[in-house]
């Protein structure tokens, strides 16, 4: 598989887009054939354009608009599609990265063509199986063909599950290589006005197992107004479409001190992290960047698959109880901010690319 054939990138997600952003760069500056599918897992495919243009991205050569459905709808309809396109280009390797619904379609569809899956970000395990994307990613690790594992941890997870060690490589993960390549850009973004405070807390929430159960997001919107209580900060929350519509649904309002903000871009995002003096998240990406970017993180879940970011003490686990999240807010606030970097040197990427121009 010395690639000579062209090569897919397939993803569909805002965090895709980024966690890719360097393998594509990298892809580019070695001029290897290689092409991008976007499913559009994500609401809107304006949202998303932008944000290949402020990464500097060219725009995908496929995009399926799939939209949001439910599990089986949205995975269906990205099989078809990818399907058809994959027929069409006939690549030598597709690259697929993560545990979203975009990653299982883009790895059943190509593993069934017999072209070579490479999953980046392998080997990831919250060993919780009511999470969907838990499914996704056991799926995904056992019908690649290279696994790029980011961390030791990933590593013996996939050996644990009897992966062959030969189809397994530990990279780094693309996060660090994202941010590095991505944070001059970012801290030059302009922040939306009101949001530029000197201390704040800067808070997200989208997992479906927080905010489609109404006693859970009562629960924890009750803890982003206790945090302000208790600490005298802004809780700054850019809230998720969905979100939103499910705050309305269930009747659940912002506490005092809580700014509910419209979603922002990337950069921006990445910005208000790292200026941030605390960040409260359910989400994979963002305890990762924090962790990168020296901010403190609690997380808003019992579990968690980067236990990395716990480890070296960067990130606490607080589920979602309230009184349990402000003890945790607080454990961080007084720990400081050394710890190392568990997600390698930033060169993920190219690590990446070495290994599909080899194997």
């Amino acid at each position: 598989m010395a690639m000579r054939g062209k090569i897919a990138v397939v993803l569909g997600t805002r965090p895709e887009i980024i966690k890719m952003s360097p393998v594509i760069r990298a892809l580019e500056a070695r001029h290897l054939d290689h092409f991008v599918l976007h499913t559009g897992q994500h609401y809107s495919y304006n949202m998303d354009r932008v944000f290949f243009e402020s990464l500097r991205l060219r725009s995908p050569e496929h995009n399926l608009g799939v939209g949001s459905g439910s599990h089986a709808e949205e995975t269906a309809k990205m099989l078809v599609g990818i399907e058809k396109i994959l027929m069409q280009e006939k690549p030598e390797a597709i690259l697929v990265e993560g545990d979203t619904n975009t990653v299982l379609a883009g790895a059943l569809a190509a593993s069934k063509l017999h072209i070579k899956v490479g999953h980046v970000e392998a080997g990831l395990r919250s060993f919780d199986m009511e999470m969907p994307e838990e499914v996704n990613r056991i799926v995904a690790d056992h019908v690649s063909d290279l696994l790029f594992a980011p961390t030791k941890v990933s590593e013996k997870n996939l050996l644990s599950e009897g992966i062959d060690p030969q189809k397994i490589h530990v990279t780094g993960n693309t996060i660090v290589d994202a941010v590095r390549q991505n944070l001059d850009l970012a801290m030059k973004a302009e922040l939306p006005p009101g949001l530029a405070t000197e201390r704040y807390v800067l808070a997200t929430l989208h997992r479906q197992e927080n905010v489609d159960d109404p006693a859970r997001l009562r629960g924890l919107m009750e803890a982003l107004a206790r945090v302000h209580e208790a600490f005298g900060m802004p809780v700054l929350y850019p809230i998720h479409p969905r979100a939103r519509k499910r705050l309305s649904e269930f009747g659940v309002r912002a506490g005092k001190g809580v700014v509910l903000a419209e979603p922002v871009d990337y950069l921006t995002f990445l910005r208000l992290q790292k200026e941030a003096t605390l960040v409260l998240t359910d989400s994979g990406g963002v305890q990762e960047e924090a962790c990168i970017l020296g901010v403190p993180c609690v997380t808003l879940r019992e579990n968690t698959e980067r236990p990395e970011t716990v480890e070296v003490g960067a990130n606490l686990l607080a589920g979602t109880d309230p009184a349990s999240i402000l003890s945790a807010v607080k454990e961080m606030l007084n720990r400081g901010k050394k710890w190392e970097n568990p997600f390698g040197d930033g060169m993920a990427a190219e690590r990446i690319v070495d290994i599909l121009e080899r194997v």
